[in-house]
Protein backbone atom coordinates (compact mmCIF):
# COMPACT_ATOMS: atom_id res chain seq x y z
CA UNK A 1 0.00 0.00 0.00
CA UNK A 2 1.25 4.03 -0.80
CA UNK A 3 2.63 5.90 2.13
CA UNK A 4 2.62 9.57 2.20
CA UNK A 5 4.58 11.65 3.77
CA UNK A 6 2.94 14.76 4.99
CA UNK A 7 4.54 18.36 6.04
CA UNK A 8 2.98 21.33 7.30
CA UNK A 9 5.32 24.17 7.67
CA UNK A 10 5.79 28.24 8.99
CA UNK A 11 8.89 29.07 7.16
CA UNK A 12 10.52 31.34 8.71
CA UNK A 13 13.89 31.91 6.92
CA UNK A 14 12.80 31.57 3.23
CA UNK A 15 16.64 31.82 2.05
CA UNK A 16 17.38 28.97 4.25
CA UNK A 17 13.98 26.81 3.34
CA UNK A 18 15.04 27.42 -0.04
CA UNK A 19 18.48 25.89 0.43
CA UNK A 20 16.52 22.71 1.89
CA UNK A 21 13.80 22.74 -0.90
CA UNK A 22 16.63 22.52 -3.59
CA UNK A 23 17.93 19.62 -2.17
CA UNK A 24 15.16 17.89 -0.98
CA UNK A 25 13.84 16.34 -4.99
CA UNK A 26 17.02 14.10 -5.40
CA UNK A 27 16.42 12.36 -2.04
CA UNK A 28 13.11 11.69 -2.59
CA UNK A 29 13.63 10.28 -6.20
CA UNK A 30 16.86 8.11 -4.81
CA UNK A 31 13.88 6.51 -2.37
CA UNK A 32 11.47 6.18 -4.64
CA UNK A 33 9.52 9.19 -3.91
CA UNK A 34 6.96 11.62 -5.76
CA UNK A 35 5.93 14.74 -4.61
CA UNK A 36 2.16 15.68 -5.22
CA UNK A 37 1.92 18.72 -3.45
CA UNK A 38 4.56 21.34 -3.08
CA UNK A 39 3.39 24.58 -1.72
CA UNK A 40 0.91 26.10 -3.45
CA UNK A 41 -2.02 27.84 -3.02
CA UNK A 42 -3.78 27.00 0.42
CA UNK A 43 -6.59 28.08 2.55
CA UNK A 44 -7.66 26.28 6.07
CA UNK A 45 -11.21 25.19 6.38
CA UNK A 46 -11.18 24.16 9.68
CA UNK A 47 -9.03 23.94 12.82
CA UNK A 48 -6.36 26.76 14.02
CA UNK A 49 -3.46 26.11 12.30
CA UNK A 50 -3.39 28.89 10.90
CA UNK A 51 0.20 29.77 11.01
CA UNK A 52 1.35 26.81 8.91
CA UNK A 53 1.64 28.43 5.32
CA UNK A 54 2.94 25.58 3.57
CA UNK A 55 2.16 21.88 3.20
CA UNK A 56 4.27 19.25 1.37
CA UNK A 57 3.02 15.73 0.14
CA UNK A 58 5.46 13.38 -0.76
CA UNK A 59 3.89 9.85 -2.07
CA UNK A 60 6.17 6.39 -1.54
CA UNK A 61 5.29 2.66 -2.67
CA UNK A 62 4.53 1.55 1.70
CA UNK A 63 4.77 3.04 4.53
CA UNK A 64 8.06 1.45 5.39
CA UNK A 65 9.46 3.13 2.03
CA UNK A 66 8.53 6.74 3.59
CA UNK A 67 10.54 5.46 6.55
CA UNK A 68 13.38 4.10 5.23
CA UNK A 69 13.77 7.66 3.22
CA UNK A 70 13.05 9.75 6.26
CA UNK A 71 15.51 8.38 8.37
CA UNK A 72 17.95 7.72 5.94
CA UNK A 73 21.58 9.62 6.15
CA UNK A 74 20.40 11.94 2.89
CA UNK A 75 17.55 13.54 4.49
CA UNK A 76 18.20 13.67 8.18
CA UNK A 77 21.30 15.95 6.92
CA UNK A 78 19.22 18.15 5.10
CA UNK A 79 16.61 18.02 7.32
CA UNK A 80 18.86 20.09 9.83
CA UNK A 81 18.06 22.91 7.27
CA UNK A 82 14.36 22.55 7.40
CA UNK A 83 14.53 22.58 10.96
CA UNK A 84 16.80 26.16 10.98
CA UNK A 85 14.57 27.73 8.57
CA UNK A 86 10.72 26.80 9.83
CA UNK A 87 8.40 25.36 12.19
CA UNK A 88 7.22 22.26 10.72
CA UNK A 89 4.91 19.18 11.66
CA UNK A 90 5.99 15.99 9.49
CA UNK A 91 4.07 12.84 9.46
CA UNK A 92 4.24 9.43 7.46
CA UNK A 93 0.50 8.02 7.00
CA UNK A 94 -0.11 4.73 5.39
CA UNK A 95 -2.65 4.85 2.20
CA UNK A 96 -5.74 3.19 0.93
CA UNK A 97 -4.05 0.97 -1.77
CA UNK A 98 -6.11 2.62 -4.75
Amino acid sequence: MPAYVIARMKVNDPDGYRRYAEQTPDVVARYGGRFLVRGGRMTLREGDNSQLDRTVVVRFDSFEQAQVFYDSPEYQEIATLRWQAAESELLIVEGTGD
